[in-house]
């Protein structure tokens, strides 16, 4: 990997540990809902700019089925759940029960794909389980009431990006990348915007809250999914997968900077195990990825 890949690996890392800080700002004052809503849509107007910019070639309309599951999977139901859990769960546990999405790929994988885990991954999954009871059971932050069910919403989205991943080995050669990630988030577009109707209460937004949701939509969504795929392309997606490694550094960084969260020893411990448990899972290797 070089020193250019390095970089964009690093700033994408920063900035999707950036989301949960966003969200964690933006969902009290907003509900879980409207910041999921504005995230999505904000992104598909920044790519559908982009895709005019770079001449890309439009959407086809052949491929509607492909948009809609990948855009429910990989974007509207993970935004909700992530939406819901915020409400309870800090930035920093949030970004670090991220890091279970390979794990769950590996059981999804497994289940669907037919690939049999190793010893060595099934190592993996037991170590990330054991992560999460260490970081559920002991940290603070989800001792509180309905922690739980915030909990249940993280990984929930975590499976969600598992299945999404697994359909997308599938049907890899069908769509590019970018028509792809362009389509799959006006399909979440709309399927997520009829549920404004059942916003709880009228919600007056604070600027600092709606400057959240266009960071969500912009930053973390957007330019995100650019970041990706160029990773994608440059170094191959299994070298790409090392950001899932380092979301959890960010998060927790930007949440103890600017949220004044704090973190203990078993959170530590936790984020360890999960992250351990992920690189055995799917077979990383960091003297493959960094070499060269």
């Amino acid at each position: 990997m070089n020193a250019a890949s390095a970089l964009r690996l690093i700033l994408l890392a920063a900035i999707w540990g950036a989301s949960f800080l966003f969200m964690r700002v933006s969902v009290p004052a907003l509900g879980p809902v409207i910041p999921a809503v504005g995230r999505i849509v904000v992104g598909a107007v920044f790519l559908a700019l982009v895709a005019l910019l770079l001449r890309r070639v439009a959407l086809q309309r052949a491929h509607w089925r492909h948009y809609l599951i990948l855009g429910l999977f990989n974007t509207a139901l993970p935004f909700l759940c992530y939406g819901f859990a915020a409400r309870q769960l800090t930035a920093s546990v949030m970004s670090i029960l991220n890091a279970t999405a390979p794990i769950w790929g590996a059981l999804v994988a497994a289940v669907w794909l037919g690939v049999k885990p190793t010893l060595k991954s099934a190592c993996g999954l037991l170590l990330g389980v054991v992560g999460v009871t260490v970081l559920v059971g002991l940290d603070a932050a989800t001792s509180q009431p309905g922690a739980g069910w915030a909990i249940m919403a993280v990984l929930s989205a975590t499976l969600c990006y598992a299945i999404a991943s697994s359909y997308s080995k599938r049907h890899a050669a069908d769509v590019p990348p970018f028509a792809a990630a362009h389509g799959s988030m006006w399909a979440a577009s709309f399927t997520i915007l009829p549920l404004l109707a059942w916003q709880p209460a009228p919600v007056v937004p604070t600027p600092l809250a709606v400057c959240a949701v266009l960071a969500l939509g912009v930053f973390c969504t957007g330019m995100a999914y650019l970041l990706y795929f160029r990773l994608v392309q440059d170094i191959g997606p299994a070298s790409a997968l090392t950001v899932t490694f380092l979301i959890p550094v960010f998060g927790v960084l930007w949440g103890v900077l600017l949220l004044g969260e704090t973190i203990g020893h078993n959170t530590l411990a936790g984020a360890a195990l999960v992250l351990v448990g992920t690189a055995l899972a799917t077979g990383f290797d960091p003297r493959r990825v960094w070499r060269g």
